[in-house]
């Protein structure tokens, strides 16, 4: 039975942080807003540099980069209708960035609640361990029972505690990129709105 708990807490703790290194690789801002989309909107105002912007994205394959390329696709749409267009498109886009985070949740909520379960084990165990021996092994016994323990309940925290801190991060981080596409995005449907205007 004690095997049983440590392959569990074992298999929670190798999820946890493989979620944890897949979202931070996933999550670096460069991948989400790459530098060189970001610049391509801020000097759009023309067809020409529309055109840049478009390559740019097609070379830098991202959230920000599909966001606008849907943009630029919707373009007859009147502003408004495009605006809505790409909300829709941005919710997408912002539901992949937070797939992982679900998980890293489920590992923080189940890890201290399988080291408890791990705890009352070690309690059964030790409790059933006195009840059996002699008196002159009962200190071995209940060494050997808080030992087991301890050691269930400083698994599961070690396991949840890295979790939360990735997880609390993370949902940040993701909220942060959100507001930077949306301000991107912004900027340029201002910029292609107000230059067929002035057409």
């Amino acid at each position: 039975m004690r095997l049983f708990f440590e392959i569990v807490m074992g298999l929670t703790s190798v999820v946890g942080l493989t979620f944890i290194i897949e979202r931070g690789l996933a999550l670096r801002w460069n991948r989400v807003i790459p530098r060189a989309i970001e610049d391509a909107v801020n000097t759009c105002g023309s067809e020409a540099s529309r055109l840049e912007v478009r390559r740019a994205c097609q070379e830098n394959p991202s959230p920000i980069a599909r966001l606008i390329l849907t943009a630029d696709e919707h373009l007859g749409l009147i502003k408004e209708e495009n605006e809505n267009t790409l909300q829709t498109r941005a919710r997408q886009e912002i539901m992949l960035l937070e797939r992982g985070l679900v998980v890293l949740e489920i590992v923080v909520g189940i890890a201290p609640l399988l080291g408890l379960v791990g705890t009352i084990y070690g309690m059964m165990t030790l409790f059933g361990e006195l009840g059996q021996s002699s008196t002159t092994g009962d200190s071995a016994v209940l060494a050997r029972g808080i030992s087991l323990i301890l050691n269930f309940t400083m698994m599961g925290l070690l396991i949840a505690i890295p979790s939360l801190i990735a997880w609390n991060y993370y949902t940040k981080k993701v909220e942060m990129l959100a507001v930077e596409m949306e301000s991107v995005c912004s900027e340029f449907l201002r910029r292609l709105y107000h230059e067929q205007t002035f057409k």
